[in-house]
């Protein structure tokens, strides 16, 4: 994370505004009634393409930040993306996005990402939106990709798409069962009513089903460096998808743990995450990365 830490360092204080390509069938600006899924593809797009208008248009001028290195507001977070991101060449692509009340969660992939710490990074965005429908608050958290990985898969591949809305309130249920019971051991024994046996791994250091969940936390508690999850701080779910928002200690550090579930007949079957330590010197600004949840 060294590159990320200099962020609001190179920050300048000079905007360029670049026009955005609006002749393809993604929803714009112009298009009536936007949900907030479309404003965020708009958004996202606007970051690819360094569209300042479209950004100053969708975000409040007040913009709140919880990245804990760039500095909190709109502007900032314009002369990130008009310099830093520029000069490396940045993209983004969104992999699944969730949407909660209005809170929106986007699964990202970002290339020529070394101002975030590596060429490529896997993120967890969330976005706030207030009563007028604009993008007001931003929480993240960022790792570097990693390939090959323990269980073949990648960091972001595996299902999209959400079914089951009528599950939303269950499902959330469960991950937190998940996270209170296994990660946090209140009745880690209740694994094998929570995960099931063919459950799909994206971790890059852990096996896939359940029995490789069991071999990695044999193996950590071994090594006397379990995962130990201490607060949920936010639970964001759509259907079959729910997002979970922790904070730990691992490795001797306190770390920001984004857990993402797909879950199928009652059971996580699929699950995907980004671990990143939670930073305590050289912070652009003093929102912490879990505060306002």
């Amino acid at each position: 994370m060294t590159h990320l830490k200099h962020i609001a360092t190179l920050l300048v204080l000079t905007f360029f505004i670049m026009s955005c390509d609006k002749d393809d069938d993604s929803p714009t600006l112009s298009t009536p009634s936007l949900s907030q899924k479309e404003k965020v593809a708009i958004f996202f797009k606007a970051i690819n393409e360094r569209d300042v208008a479209t950004i100053q248009e969708l975000v409040t001028e007040d913009y709140i930040q919880h990245n804990p290195f760039i500095p909190t507001g709109r502007d900032a977070f314009v002369q990130l993306l008009t310099t830093v991101l520029e000069d490396n060449g940045t993209q983004v692509q969104n992999i699944r996005v969730i949407e909660d009340a209005n809170f929106v969660a986007i699964h990202n992939l970002w290339t020529n990402a070394a101002p975030f710490g590596a060429d490529t990074v896997v993120t967890f965005d969330i976005l706030r939106f207030d009563a007028n429908g604009k993008i007001a608050e931003h929480w993240d958290a960022i790792q570097p990709w990693e390939f090959p990985t323990a269980n073949g898969n990648t960091m972001t591949d595996g299902a999209t798409t959400i079914t089951n809305l009528d599950e939303t309130v269950a499902n959330k249920a469960l991950a937190v069962n998940i996270i209170q019971d296994v990660l946090m051991g209140q009745n880690p024994s209740n694994i094998t009513n929570y995960i099931a046996e063919d459950y799909l791994q994206h971790n890059p250091q852990i096996d896939n089903g359940l029995q490789g969940i069991q071999d990695a936390v044999a193996y950590l508690t071994s090594i006397n460096n379990m995962f130990q999850y201490n607060t949920i701080y936010k639970v964001i779910g759509e259907g079959n998808f729910v997002l979970t928002i922790s904070e730990g200690t691992w490795n001797g550090t306190s770390n920001a743990f984004y857990d993402l579930f797909r879950m199928e007949n009652g059971k996580a079957v699929e699950h995907w995450d980004v671990i990143q330590p939670v930073p305590t010197e050289n912070l652009a600004n003093d929102n912490g990365m879990f505060g306002g949840f």
